[in-house]
């Protein structure tokens, strides 16, 4: 029975350190899958679509945003948008190698640029155009599925909706105009064999952001900012 005691620690002693479980630091993780998952599954969905924020499995998307725009997006974030920074240097999580790692992957999963072979791509930013223009260009463009003057049809809904504009910036529209989401086409499909040119999209943009409502502040409103 003494014998019996003293083996059954050591059994104990065997077993445990025989699993050495492997730690990883989170600034060591450099596989694409666990960082996606980790930093950008919860705003753009777990395939890169159906969240909340804007697809990244989009081949157009992804065919006029390059590689080091896209790094930048993902390190420095976007202005008066729910899009954060990630780097360190901006006050996020991730290195520099982990952003590149994103960025790389994302193109790699999702892009299609053989789709895109002899297409002449719109520019990912752009100035804002010409509003009258863009009046008309939305009119031959968009109206079928947002109405005339934008205010709704039968497929889509307003996009002049001054609370819609108040949370979008003009680079989401723009983005939005060129890529479309995922149940709406992209700039080549709104009207069949013409896809729109860059000027039409900056002017298209530029007509929609003047329904936008002047920013209000708290100092306007007679409260401390």
């Amino acid at each position: 029975m003494k014998n019996l005691f003293v083996v059954a620690p050591a059994l104990l002693l065997v077993a445990c350190g025989s699993r050495v479980e492997k730690f990883e630091m989170p600034s060591q993780v450099a596989d694409f899958a666990e960082l996606y998952q980790g930093n950008c599954a919860g705003c753009h969905g777990r395939e890169g679509r159906s969240g909340a924020a804007r697809p990244l499995n989009s081949s157009a998307f992804l065919a006029v945003i390059g590689e080091q725009e896209l790094t930048d997006v993902i390190a420095k974030g976007v202005l008066q948008t729910a899009m954060p920074a990630f780097s360190k240097n901006a006050g996020g999580d991730l290195t520099d190698q982990q952003i590149a790692i994103l960025a790389r992957g994302i193109k790699q999963q999702w892009s299609r640029p053989q789709d895109f072979s002899g297409i002449v791509l719109p520019s990912y930013r752009g100035e804002l155009g010409d509003s009258r223009a863009g009046a008309e260009a939305f009119n031959r463009y968009c109206k079928e599925c947002h109405g005339v003057a934008g205010a709704g049809g039968p497929k889509g809904p307003s996009v002049v909706d001054p609370f819609f504009l108040a949370l979008t910036s003009n680079q989401s529209l723009r983005t939005t105009v060129i890529a479309g989401r995922e149940s709406t086409p992209d700039w080549r499909s709104y009207v069949p064999d013409q896809a729109m040119t860059s000027k039409e999209i900056s002017d298209v943009v530029a007509w929609l952001a003047s329904f936008r409502p002047p920013a209000i502040t708290m100092t306007q409103r007679g409260r401390l900012p």
